[in-house]
């Protein structure tokens, strides 16, 4: 490879390719340890289900090209930096998944120390997690539930579950989450025994079926946070039976924008460097279930996009 830098391009529908990527212009370069694939996001974008309407407002950071096809993304990137004002430091970056890159210091941030380079990884969805529970205005000794057991899920019950008499249940149709769930000190349940009377319901399942169970985890006046993107699907619910009566509410959440109930306060570097410092406990370790060479990726990306792909979170190994 030399220094050149190599990217993972999505060239067509499931098909993939390691090809030359932007090096960038920055002061800084950085040659990448770690990156995350974010399953939920990158599989519409490798489907090409993107919709054209919003192909402005999903495109990240540091994206190459444009939808659908050929198309550089991702922006979960972990790596050391060999020139410029951070020499020498871990940093993380909004850049898709690319052996190296330049970027300037304001674009970087240093990882906390101590912090393992894999977990924070795990930065970028975390920062989607803690802009849905300010979305929800959660408090102490609330009762939550979160439908979906990927990733951002996972993130989102965790967070939850650390607020003070917090009573968190992290819901799936896959049974043997329930081993992370209680890694995460969270309660679970899978197929029957969900909660009810909750204040708030956060739905990551892309599933019609999942943001049911959402609503109907609800208590009255509970809100359910809609945090799946569903691309072009469209995604049917009953709006019939105690919806109104219990006067329920259903909130998007997306992490394009800081929450209004911290946007005047929080630019969105603040809330970044505050989910990286959220990813140090190693609890969270367990989410990282695969690890992939970037060689390897050709081979091995058409099984780790799979709808029933096993494991929650896919970190890309650099050599």
């Amino acid at each position: 490879m030399g220094n050149e830098p190599l990217a993972l391009w999505r060239t067509a529908p499931g098909a993939v390719a390691l090809r030359p990527g932007a090096f960038g212009d920055g002061s800084c370069e950085v040659v990448t340890k770690f990156s995350l694939i974010s399953r939920g996001t990158e599989r519409l974008v490798s489907a090409g289900a993107v919709p054209k309407t919003e192909w402005s407002r999903m495109r990240a950071p540091f994206q190459e090209g444009e939808f659908p096809f050929p198309v550089k993304y991702g922006y979960a990137a972990v790596g050391r930096t060999e020139t410029g004002a951070l020499k020498g430091r871990d940093v993380f970056a909004l850049f898709p998944h690319q052996t190296r890159f330049r970027l300037d210091p304001s674009h970087l941030i240093p990882l906390p120390a101590g912090l393992d380079p894999r977990r924070a990884t795990l930065a970028a969805n975390m920062e989607t997690a803690l802009n849905a529970l300010w979305d929800a205005g959660l408090g102490p000794g609330d009762k939550v539930a979160v439908i979906g057991a990927g990733l951002v899920g996972c993130l989102t019950a965790y967070l939850a579950g650390r607020l003070p008499g917090a009573d968190v249940t992290l819901i799936d149709v896959i049974d043997r989450r329930a081993d992370v769930a209680a890694q995460l000190n969270v309660n679970f349940a899978c197929g029957e025994g969900f909660p009810q009377g909750c204040d708030a319901s956060f739905h990551t399942s892309v599933s019609a079926a999942g943001l049911q169970t959402a609503i109907d985890c609800l208590g009255d006046e509970g809100t359910v946070v809609e945090m799946s993107w569903y691309g072009g699907r469209e995604t049917p619910i009953a709006l019939g039976g105690a919806f109104h009566a219990k006067r329920l509410k259903i909130i998007s959440s997306q992490v394009g924008q800081v929450s209004p109930s911290h946007r005047p306060r929080w630019p969105h570097r603040r809330r970044l460097e505050t989910a990286l410092a959220l990813c140090a406990d190693p609890a969270l370790d367990c989410l990282i279930t695969e690890e992939v060479a970037f060689a390897d990726l050709p081979a091995r990306h058409e099984a780790i996009m799979a709808t029933d792909a096993p494991g929650i979170a896919t970190i890309i190994r650099y050599e």
